[in-house]
């Protein structure tokens, strides 16, 4: 049976799946963020194939998102995108060590994956934190300072005077260096990443994650298998069912093998 849990450390708010039986016990664990405008109840479907696996997951609330709703109008919402992707980064630590205090997980069986803004979160965690295990990018880009220019430009193109003179416009895109995991593709250190995107996607261009991971692969000579891209020629932002078999299916051999061998000691 799966269980499904309230649960809360800090401010941050978060569902909570795993198999009953064993809900006590150390296992590895996907931390999974949503998209942005949406909750952690979306990722749901997610949650519960990675669970039948083994896995412990949890589904956080961004800031301004789910139970953490603070009212704000959808235009301040969307000008508060990038506050967002950067407080869930610091965000991750808070449910990371709350999962070691309470022994649901250990430090080095913790993946994270997200969809969309979540994907995003996800690229910004990998160049912070080098305890992700293994990670699923679903429509994400690690490429921060390239999207935040990208979407400015659409805003303009749209017709929209944005509220920042060009000073502040680059003050904002440069704090966005520091997150920008394209910058220092080195600190992935060869470790586990699929990356699945649509190619029709408008809201989140492929062509940045694609480059990424050609680039990549350089410095994966030595793990080629630790990384993969599925580019889905007729998915736009959504993911194909065959998307999200794949996520879970990438944690399982890259997460599993440890949770396999403990389940055959029993």
């Amino acid at each position: 049976m799966i269980h499904v849990t309230k649960g809360k450390t800090g401010a941050v708010s978060f569902l909570h799946i795993c198999e009953a039986l064993s809900a006590d016990e150390p296992k590895p664990t996907v931390i999974f963020f949503h998209g942005f405008k949406s909750a952690k109840e979306n990722n749901l479907h997610y949650a519960y194939l990675l669970a039948e696996k083994g896995f412990r997951v949890i589904l956080p609330d961004c800031i301004h998102h789910g139970d953490r709703d603070s009212g704000l109008s959808s235009l301040e919402l969307t000008q508060s995108f990038w506050e967002v992707v950067i407080q869930s980064i610091h965000e991750l630590e808070i449910l990371k060590n709350h999962l070691i205090n309470e022994r649901l997980s250990m430090e080095d069986e913790i993946g994270v994956a997200g969809t969309s803004m979540g994907a995003i979160i996800t690229f910004g965690a990998l160049k912070k934190y080098p305890w992700i295990k293994a990670a699923v990018s679903l429509m994400g880009c690690p490429s921060y300072q390239e999207f935040a220019k990208w979407k400015i430009d659409q805003v303009i193109e749209m017709g929209f005077t944005l509220p920042f003179d060009e000073e502040q416009i680059k003050h904002y895109v440069d704090k966005l260096e520091a997150y920008d995991l394209s910058l220092e593709p080195g600190k992935m250190n060869e470790r586990p990443v699929l990356c699945w995107h649509g190619s029709q996607d408008q809201e989140v261009p492929a062509e940045p994650v694609i480059g990424f991971v050609k680039t990549l692969r350089g410095y994966y000579k030595n793990k080629p298998e630790n990384i993969s891209l599925i580019i889905d020629e007729q998915a736009d932002h959504k993911v194909s069912r065959k998307g999200v078999i794949a996520a879970v299916d990438w944690f399982s051999l890259h997460m599993g093998s440890k949770m396999e061998s403990q389940l055959q000691n029993k």
